[in-house]
């Protein structure tokens, strides 16, 4: 199979400078894998246009195997401001809401991001997730960009290596969808066949982030949570919400998380592969050279709510 699981998640900011400074000295991205300006061509299906943009792509130099994925910071700059985070925006909502770190000692990171300047969302707190009552500790914070951020350890899966507190990278990226089980059919399809939880409880420390005039406080929507994971990259959390909120896909290069991509082996092989399985691909791969013999390859698809996925094969 051509599919390696996510690759990264895309967050849009407005000082990219500022931003690259911000995740590698608190928040553990401290590889800059390249740092490209131009016309993204690959995303045209997206944005409406191949928007002028600033791309740099992080890594952690402390990834684990349950905390492997980058973050993609993006800065548009063919317009006065960045667009904005979508309005309504709690969690669940259709489009990215959220990027979720697998850290050690999820408190001391949550101080230390609190101390730095990200908002407190949710205290750290321990918590399990059925049906096999996998333990966890788990707390949120946004970053100065309004990006939430999860902070998870997965105490009764996986322990980190001995050393000091710290973010590892990416465990999965959530999304809001609105079929829960059309999602997992066409997940499944690019390799993401391990189901790791399954819940349809509402988190209820999640409660104030869903406010007027775009729900209802006191009733507030059933959340269906799932976890699919491939056998590399990280994970997927689609999210239903019912009654469902506003769409949050937002213009794409949106302030806050707002794209993924899904690592492949050969980006050909992968669009032959989807387009026999009748899924539709915008256009070809863009292939970006980043000099050295280096080299990132992009091409946007279509999943069955419009969130915003490419295919990424990259040299580095």
């Amino acid at each position: 199979m051509s599919f390696q699981g996510v690759d990264h998640v895309g967050v849009g900011v407005g000082d990219i400078d500022e931003a690259i400074a911000f995740y590698g000295r608190h928040v553990g991205f401290d590889r800059v894998l390249f740092d490209w300006t131009g016309e993204l061509t690959s995303v045209e299906a997206f944005a409406g246009r191949a928007p002028h943009a600033r791309v740099a792509m992080l890594e952690s130099s402390s990834a684990t195997p349950i905390g492997p994925g980058r973050v993609k910071l993006v800065q548009i700059l063919d317009s006065d401001d960045p667009p904005p985070v979508p309005a309504g925006q709690a969690w669940g909502e259709v489009g990215v809401c959220e990027i979720c770190l697998h850290v050690r000692n999820v408190g001391e990171v949550h101080a230390a991001l609190v101390a730095a300047g990200c908002e407190e969302l949710m205290p750290a707190q321990s918590s399990a997730v059925v049906p096999h009552d996998i333990a966890l500790d788990i707390s949120y914070v946004a970053d100065p960009w309004g990006t939430k951020l999860e902070l998870i350890e997965w105490t009764g899966l996986w322990r980190s290596l001995p050393g000091p507190a710290r973010a590892e990278g990416v465990n999965h990226v959530a999304f809001g969808v609105t079929e829960m089980a059309r999602t997992r059919a066409f997940y499944e399809r690019l390799g993401f066949t391990e189901l790791l939880f399954e819940s349809v409880d509402f988190f209820d420390p999640m409660a104030p982030w869903y406010e007027a005039p775009w729900y209802d406080p006191g009733n507030l929507p059933a959340q269906h949570m799932t976890m699919p994971m491939s056998s590399q990259g990280a994970a997927i959390e689609p999210v239903v919400l019912d009654p469902p909120g506003p769409d949050c896909r937002g213009e794409w290069g949106h302030l806050g998380p707002m794209d993924f991509g899904i690592r492949v082996a050969s980006i050909d092989a992968a669009t032959a592969e989807l387009r026999a399985d009748g899924i539709e691909v915008h256009g070809e791969p863009q292939t970006i050279d980043l000099g050295g013999g280096r080299e990132w390859r992009t091409v946007a698809f279509a999943e069955p709510d419009g969130n915003y996925v490419s295919l990424v094969e990259a040299r580095y």
